[in-house]
């Protein structure tokens, strides 16, 4: 660094050449973001990794398979010499000082005329850190920080104008996740830290709820399976009121609001009344709760399609719209949402139609927080270990050769 501060800049690199030197794993780091910068980005050496031959077969870089000749930066706006020889990285150096083009030495920070902080981002936002050659502690801040304004610790809003434009803040769907509080999306948890109004349903994580200022109004729209339940239409008028006062709601929902969510029902709501919507997808329970009970719902050579169901009616129910003797004849994974209270019917109407009495079977409850109990059974065993176990709901029921494939690893 020749003691003197690094001077921080943004450099605009769209439809700029940009050489890379290098193609190993270093380069690889390096390369998606000068990428989406928009750089016209080419490397040059002999071998590259896989990474960097897909980003070339894409045509998102040219690669040029040979070694670094002097001459190579000719025209370049920005360097960077990231192969594994000194020598080579020197040279790269060499020329670019000579051609007045700004160089990163990716194995010697200090001899190069440009260094790369540590980058991140947040809504629109490029957060760098540059610590004067300590890539750990610049690395530390980055996370840091981007971990401050994600959680709404620090702000990022611009100053709020004198006077408003009238505009709707609206609402956002905003998908929770399984249970777990920390598997909400990135964008999710921002737009609940920035709530005027959240109205949360019973399976949202509500430890997020926590984290909210006082002055946040927070509407209980739980919706207790087989028990009491808010009126749809009565938590579509909350928030279309809230949001016509001006306020920014927040649908906090389980999963993903579009999964036997009823998101797409408040979308049209609000879109009626001329409310902007924002929907942010969730992580369904329907695929992260086997993966974390080790349940995969897909594994190659076992089951090539998951179908899943939602068990709030019966089979026989003229409401249902599930063709069970046709999930019978099917081979893969059935996940069955909201079926612990009709298991017995669901597991007999498969039988019935073809499914096999040993077909493996496991039932999750709670899955992802900490009261989250797991039990293996079979199709012709389930409904009595449902019972037997107590299994109530939020639980996941999985149901094919997958349920099994943990219990044939551990035998």
């Amino acid at each position: 660094m020749h003691g003197e501060q690094h001077y921080l800049v943004g450099l605009d690199l769209s439809g700029r050449r940009v050489v890379v030197v290098g193609g190993g794993t270093v380069a690889q780091r390096r390369l998606p973001r000068l990428v989406a910068a928009g750089a016209r980005v080419e490397v040059i050496a002999p071998q590259v990794t896989a990474a960097v031959q897909a980003m070339a077969e894409a045509g998102e870089l040219v690669w040029h398979a040979r070694a670094y000749t002097d001459g190579d930066l000719a025209d370049a706006w920005y360097a960077l010499a990231c192969t594994a020889d000194p020598a080579v990285n020197a040279a790269v150096a060499a020329e670019a000082e000579r051609a007045r083009v700004f160089c990163v030495r990716a194995d010697a920070g200090q001899d190069g005329s440009a260094v790369t902080p540590a980058v991140g981002e947040h809504d629109g936002l490029l957060v760098g850190v540059l610590a004067g050659g300590r890539p750990r502690r610049s690395a530390a801040v980055r996370d840091s920080l981007l971990d401050a304004l994600r959680e709404a610790r620090v702000t990022d809003r611009e100053p709020e104008p004198e006077t408003t434009t009238g505009a709707l803040p609206g609402v956002a769907l905003v998908g929770g996740g399984p249970g777990d509080p920390e598997l909400i999306t990135v964008r999710g948890r921002r737009l609940l830290a920035r709530a005027d109004v959240v109205v949360v349903d019973r399976l949202a994580p509500h430890q997020l709820l926590d984290e909210l200022p006082p002055q946040v109004l927070v509407v209980d729209a739980a919706k207790i399976p087989y028990g009491r339940a808010a009126s749809q239409d009565a938590i579509n008028s909350a928030m279309i009121e809230h949001a016509r006062a001006g306020r920014f709601v927040v649908r906090l929902k389980g999963g993903d609001p579009f999964v036997f969510g009823r998101g797409f029902e408040e979308l049209l709501a609000c879109a009626e009344a001329g409310v902007p919507v924002t929907v942010v997808p969730g992580v369904t329970s329907a695929f992260s709760v086997p993966a974390l009970a080790g349940v995969p719902v897909t594994h190659r050579g076992v089951a090539h399609e998951v179908v899943v169901v939602s068990g709030h009616v019966a089979p026989d129910d003229e409401r249902s719209l599930v063709d069970w003797p046709a999930l019978a004849r099917l081979r893969g994974t059935l996940v069955l949402l909201m079926a612990v209270e009709r298991i017995a019917v669901f597991a007999q109407v498969l039988l019935d139609h073809g499914r096999q009495p040993d077909t493996p079977v496991v039932v999750v409850q709670e899955g992802s927080t900490r009261s989250q109990r797991v039990v293996r059974s079979s199709l012709d065993r389930v409904a009595e270990d449902v019972a037997a176990h107590q299994i109530r709901p939020p639980a996941i029921i999985v149901i094919g050769p997958v349920a099994g494939l943990l219990r044939e690893t551990t035998d």
